[in-house]
């Protein structure tokens, strides 16, 4: 009897936490939600572009910004080593290479990484962030420099007047006006929808996320998909459950008791009309269920196919924005 209210009461708590868990994870979906933004190219195709937050854009421009930096300090300092052997002639070498150096650094390093390929500096590309058009064309050299040397007036001409030396009231005044000139301009992303910079308004540009992703192998193959510990699982036994299921499985094999994972094993192999067989672990059988089910989800995805829950009978994605 008290062991039947142990494990009643372990149920109980599981199932308060699964609820806790699930809640939390509502809430961030909603949050994250709001800052996706459908796109709808030239070619017609709609996409949603989910921005960069405010402060995820500072973190790769403080990144961007140590490493130009770096750059800067470390150029001057092979140019010196280069032409030291010259003497004073070879210092004036290397003071008029270091500058060209510095200039080319210090105006067009994030030019040169954003108007490539990947559109991106490298403390973007850390944080997952790429530039796009916000119209949803191609990102062109004209938005990239002007969104850029935008970047002169909002960042480095006022700080340049913070770093100003002279104590009379005149700089104290232009000193004034370089802090209320920085607050304006730094803060400016903070009080738009997309976390716009003036440059981004300027040049018509919007910071996104592209982070890495990887698929899984083999997951467009038509042949049942194999997972852990040796279970093969047909597309009719997976077909069964649907987003919603997966995370709960996933609050199952991280939080719950052993009894309560044996229980949902147990209802899985009802539902799939599979049958228990001597040897099997439910830990085991969960696991590799799991795994299926979330490789299987990903490739009816990548058809336009989502299934949010078990009572779901599918939707179909139409490359336009709606469901078929």
């Amino acid at each position: 009897m008290a062991r039947a209210k142990a494990t009643d009461k372990a149920s109980g708590e599981s199932r308060r936490e699964a609820i806790r868990r699930r809640d939390l994870r509502l809430k961030e979906q909603e949050r994250q939600a709001k800052r996706v933004r459908p796109l709808v190219t030239p070619e017609g195709a709609a996409l949603n572009l989910k921005i960069a937050s405010a402060s995820e854009r500072a973190g790769a421009f403080l990144l961007d910004f140590t490493l130009q930096i770096m750059l800067i300090i470390a150029s001057v300092w092979l140019i010196a080593l280069a032409f030291s052997s010259m003497g004073f002639e070879g210092w004036q070498i290397a003071g008029s290479v270091s500058a060209v150096v510095v200039f080319l650094l210090r105006n067009f390093y994030f030019v040169f990484f954003e108007i490539g390929r990947k559109a991106a500096t490298p403390g973007k590309r850390a944080l997952g962030l790429r530039v796009a058009a916000r119209n949803g064309g191609r990102l062109t050299a004209n938005a990239v420099l002007a969104r850029n040397f935008m970047r002169e007036l909002e960042v480095f001409l006022p700080l340049s007047l913070l770093l100003m030396t002279a104590e009379d009231e005149i700089s104290a005044w232009i000193r004034l006006l370089g802090v209320a000139w920085t607050g304006v301009f730094v803060l400016f992303p903070l009080f738009n929808r997309d976390k716009l910079r003036v440059g981004d308004l300027i040049a018509g540009t919007i910071v996104i996320h592209a982070p890495r992703t990887k698929l899984k192998k083999d997951i467009t193959s038509a042949a049942p998909i194999e997972s852990v510990a040796g279970y093969v699982f047909r597309d009719a036994e997976l077909d069964i459950y649907g987003i919603h299921e997966l995370h709960v499985l996933e609050d199952v094999l991280r939080q719950s008791t052993k009894e309560i994972k044996a229980r949902v094993a147990e209802r899985i192999r009802a539902k799939i009309g599979r049958e228990k067989q001597a040897g099997d672990e439910d830990l085991a059988f969960l696991e590799a269920y799991y795994a299926a089910l979330r490789a299987r989800l990903e490739q009816r995805m990548l058809f336009g196919e989502r299934k949010a829950d078990k009572f779901d009978t599918g939707t179909k994605s139409d490359p336009l924005g709606g469901k078929k």
